[in-house]
């Protein structure tokens, strides 16, 4: 019979003695039986009882057995082990124990290891369920508890099916408490989340008289502030001790009363006492001099801070000289504000909260040779997250002006070359003023395309994305850029064979590598090579850099480097703000990388920067993969041929002009009206929908401004359109179309025309929408 038989077995009859029994009985009353088929079947079913009973039985001594082997495997290992070791069934009942445990626990290792731990956890029953659910389901597990005595680990591991070996480490030193206070003499003790003691050390027990239950039977002037002098309730009344306090795991906080302070009675006031104490300290003068200084303080700091260093030459990013602030604390009545300073070293990013203590003199030294004790604390982190945030926020605030005053330049910039389509109207290449008339409008396209630029870096200009393949767009771009880098830089490209496409913007994506390519030429006045390369990228992990994370998936990646003389360190976090530029007066706007910046990021894209200013800089371009099928890219039309073709048609119709801007309005009505159009003027969505409460008045098309002072374009549309169904409309905006995109598309038969746009420009929109 199987193992497994006899398990199910030994489930239907618990105990082998009862089925014996049974067996028997049914023997014995087989023989009183006078019919044979009765007969037969009780000796039958006693047979069958009688296998049952000896195969559990047999099953729980092999179980037995094999228990003695593990328990006796077990107590062999850990039979020298220093740490209070038990192997125990799945009872709880203890098997085995190591001679570590019985000296540790005496007499009150009795039967179950849950009594044995009654004098060490509060709830000892609750900690071993929890323990050996986690290693039955796991194959192991452990917890470090702080306990009455300090800090435990305890741990378990499960041997075989129903036995587990149980190992008890005292980590109290390991944790920074225990031992390692108490050899130095300071008094030490640990205090958790609500300010429960959790630990006190016998320096700090002898100082207040016995072990406190919380810290607000320890200290007088609470909340603590580490570096500052707090009043601890002593055995011998209250006295003033400089505290210093470090974060621990799990909210846990270690607080130390250090040397120094006259009428603290510590132990070793020398302040070799504190070499080895995990919290950085230094003793520093009032000039400014660095007397002395902890392990964790050199370490923080990665610095020996040999004799006759200064605080200024560590330490840095007050403001102000560090000798002043310094002199100013040495003359203070009342606590000091903490002060975060900057470490001052080649490539060192590390930031410290600095305290100061009240000025102190040594025990039996000169009154006038004060000093002050610096509590350091390690906040780099800190101020990393705030960096990033702090960027974040100036971003998007030059962002939002950046929006703003694109908007506001579009519509003057409608409005200028605008009216200058409508004097070139009546104006041929012979007239004297025609010259004129075309330097204006070029201006004005080059002044749109700076405002283009503007409306990049704030991620609101309008993208037209569709599904490309880098390769051929970098190779219709490689005349133009050929050109653009000149006769003494080589342009070199080098793709991946098997590159994945992209989605975005054709247009806006050659203006970032044009940007970055003539960068790359500008560094390099002597000539060099300027080398575009693609590759595919697999990200298995986010990747994390420069303050940014990028998520795992597929990318593909474009590097622009060149050989040029580099980016200074101290700059490179700082060529993606607009206006910002290593070049000379003049020679450029700081508009380029900070433009490239902002289409990156709206394509979806991350854009990093490596430079050394020994060998060049190299622009890294991160781009989503696009696996998705190929997209209809939206089209306004056919080329600019088709449509001053199909502008000189006149057409016929009612057009509603909603625009604020007075000279737009005018400009836009007068351009219709040369095409034939018949044109309402509003200058408000309310004054519009006023016009249209007449059902009388026919309007085949809506041309409406997007924002106006009260209600907006989209929404007095919605509601004209409840009424008339049936007439398109026209949407333009300073803004990006994806600003409103959402709203947009709620509206039936509307289009997007964006600022600023040309007579050729409106009448075709017009035009194509009505016919």
């Amino acid at each position: 019979m199987s193992e497994a038989s006899l398990s199910g077995l030994r489930r239907v009859v618990p105990q082998p003695w009862v089925a014996l029994g049974l067996a028997v009985l049914a023997s014995v009353a087989s023989l009183a039986v006078v019919d044979p088929s009765l007969r037969l079947g009780l000796q039958i079913g006693g047979a069958v009882l009688g296998l049952a009973g000896l195969g559990v039985a047999g099953l729980r001594l092999l179980r037995r057995h094999r228990l003695e082997i593990l328990v006796s495997a077990a107590a062999d290992f850990v039979e020298h082990d220093a740490s209070p070791s038990f192997v125990t069934g799945g009872d709880g009942e203890i098997k085995y124990r190591n001679p570590a445990a019985d000296k540790r626990f005496g007499e009150r290792v009795q039967d179950t290891l849950s009594f044995a731990f009654t004098d060490l956890f509060a709830n000892p029953g609750a900690v071993l369920f929890r323990l050996q659910s986690k290693a039955h389901a796991l194959g192991a597990a452990r917890e470090d508890i702080v306990t009455r005595r300090g800090h435990v680990r305890l741990s378990v591991h499960q041997i075989g099916d129903e036995a587990y070996l149980w190992r008890l480490e005292d980590i109290t030193e390991r944790m920074g408490a225990g031992r390692g206070a108490d050899a130095l003499g300071l008094p030490m003790m640990t205090a958790g989340p609500s300010g429960t003691v959790l630990y006190m050390n016998d320096a700090f027990r002898r100082l207040i008289g016995g072990r406190a239950k919380s810290i607000d039977r320890v200290f007088l002037d609470l909340p603590l502030v580490s570096g500052q002098i707090h009043r601890v309730n002593s055995v011998d009344g209250p006295v003033r001790s400089l505290v210093a306090e470090l974060q621990g795991n799990g909210g846990r906080r270690e607080i130390y009363l250090l040397p120094g302070e006259a009428t603290a009675p510590v132990a070793g006031s020398d302040w070799d006492a504190v070499e080895d104490l995990p919290v950085p300290l230094m003793k520093v003068a009032a000039s400014g001099e660095v007397l002395c200084a902890n392990r964790g303080a050199r370490d923080l700091l990665h610095t020996d801070i040999r004799p006759g260093t200064r605080l200024s030459e560590l330490l840095d990013g007050l403001g102000r000289p560090v000798a002043d602030w310094l002199r100013e604390a040495a003359g203070a009545r009342g606590p000091l504000p903490p002060q975060f300073l900057r470490g001052i070293g080649d490539g060192q990013e590390t930031f410290v909260q600095v305290i100061l203590s009240r000025p102190m003199s040594d025990p039996g030294g000169d009154p006038g040779a004060a000093h002050l004790i610096a509590v350091l604390n390690d906040v780099t982190e800190l101020k990393s997250l705030e960096a990033q945030f702090v960027q974040s926020q100036k971003m998007q605030a030059i962002g939002q002006l950046a929006g703003g005053v694109a908007h506001d330049f579009n519509n003057l910039l409608t409005a200028i070359s605008g009216h200058c389509d409508l004097l070139l109207l009546r104006h041929d290449q012979g007239d004297q003023d025609y010259g004129d008339l075309i330097q204006i409008h070029q201006n004005a396209n080059r002044a749109a395309s700076l405002v283009g630029q503007l409306l990049a870096f704030s991620r609101k200009q309008n993208l037209r994305p569709e599904v490309l393949d880098l390769r051929n767009t970098l190779a219709d771009l490689t005349h133009l850029l050929n050109r653009l880098v000149g006769e003494k830089v080589t342009l070199t490209l080098n793709h991946d064979p098997a590159l994945l496409p992209i989605r975005a913007d054709k247009r806006q994506l050659e203006q970032v590598i044009m940007n970055l390519v003539v960068n790359a030429r500008d560094a390099m006045p002597d000539g060099g090579e300027v080398l575009i390369e693609t590759e595919n990228v697999a990200l298995a992990e986010p990747l994390e850099r420069d303050r940014a994370t990028v998520p795992a998936g597929e990318y593909v990646v474009v590097r622009v480097v060149d050989q040029g003389h580099g980016i200074p360190a101290d700059q490179l976090s700082k060529v993606f703000e607009p206006f910002y530029t290593t070049k000379v007066t003049g020679e450029g706007t700081g508009l380029g990388l900070s433009t490239a910046y902002g289409i990156v990021k709206q394509t979806g894209g991350y854009i990093f920067a490596d430079s050394d200013p020994q060998s060049g800089s190299v622009f890294h371009i991160y781009v989503p993969a696009f696996d998705g099928p190929p997209e209809p890219v939206r089209e306004m039309g056919a080329g600019q041929g088709d449509r001053a073709l199909i502008s000189l048609e006149q057409g016929d119709g009612v057009v509603l002009l909603v625009e604020d801007e007075a000279p737009v309005r005018a400009f836009a009505s007068r351009a219709l009206r040369l095409r034939g159009y018949t044109v309402l003027e509003a200058e408000s969505a309310e004054a519009a929908l006023d016009m249209l409460a007449d059902p009388e008045l026919k309007v085949d098309l809506f041309v409406t401004d997007v924002v106006m002072p009260g209600m907006d374009g989209p929404t007095w549309v919605k509601r004209a359109l409840a009424e008339r169904p049936d007439t398109k409309v026209v949407f333009v905006s300073g803004y990006a179309e994806e600003a409103f995109g959402d709203e947009q598309a709620d509206v039936p038969n509307s289009v997007f025309l964006p600022k600023p746009f040309s007579l050729t420009d409106l009448t075709w929109t017009v035009q194509q929408q009505l016919h």
